[in-house]
This record gives structure tokens, C-alpha cells and sequence, in this order.
């Protein structure tokens, strides 16, 4: 029978590629809070109704649940590579499909606040 190589010295994998992807989803939640901010500080300032912070609102509650999601995501990658080595196999895309539809929903609402802002000025 042969030992199992010690690797809580060494990082479980040499490229410290699931360490990147982990900051990238750091940055990536910081670019949506401040986003989210922006919009709390200037919807209800421009439509005059503050009803829009809601937007800022639901923005910053999707962030942190993204976040959060990224972080145990990328603690089952760090798990199962640590036990199985390049072989093991790798947790959904989850969080990858949520920022997508959160993404398309802001961009859904955008396109139609400029939409009825545009219908709305008189010719």
C-alpha cells in the first residue's frame, strides 16, 4: 500500500487556476455592488419616484447571493480536486446561469425604461 502525497503544503493545483476564477467572481461582484450603488443614488434621483431604489436594492441582494454562491463553488472545486486529483468531476454552473439571468433582467428593464421614456416625449 503506498501513503497519499501530503498536499496541504502545496496548493492542489499548480496553475492555481480555480484561485483566479475565484478572483475574477470577487471582481466581478464588486462591478455589480458598485453598479447596484449607482443605481440606488440616481433612479429615484432622475424618475423622481422612490420606488427605483428598489432596482438598487434587489441589485445588492443578488450580488451578495452570487457572491456567496462563487465562494462555495469554488470551495467543491478546491474539494474535489484535493481527492481526486484532475479526474474529479466539477460542480454545475449554477452560479454562472444566475448572473446571466440577472444580466438579462437589468437589461430588459433598461431597454424598457428608455423605451417609455422615448414613447413618452411629445414629437
Amino acid at each position: 500500500m503506498t501513503a497519499l502525497p501530503d498536499r496541504g503544503s502545496q496548493p492542489v493545483d499548480p496553475g492555481l487556476q480555480p484561485e483566479r476564477t475565484e478572483l475574477a467572481w470577487r471582481r466581478t461582484a464588486l462591478a455589480l455592488a458598485a453598479g447596484s450603488l449607482v443605481a440606488l443614488r440616481l433612479l429615484p434621483a432622475a424618475f423622481g419616484s422612490a420606488w427605483w431604489t428598489l432596482g438598487g436594492v434587489a441589485g445588492l441582494l443578488v450580488t451578495a447571493a452570487l457572491y456567496q454562491g462563487a465562494r462555495r463553488r469554488y470551495r467543491q472545486v478546491n474539494l474535489a480536486l484535493g481527492r481526486e486529483g484532475h479526474e474529479a468531476r466539477m460542480p454545475g454552473a449554477g452560479v454562472l446561469f444566475a448572473l446571466a439571468l440577472f444580466i438579462f433582467a437589468v437589461a430588459a428593464t433598461g431597454l424598457a425604461v428608455v423605451l417609455a421614456i422615448a414613447l413618452a416625449v411629445p414629437r
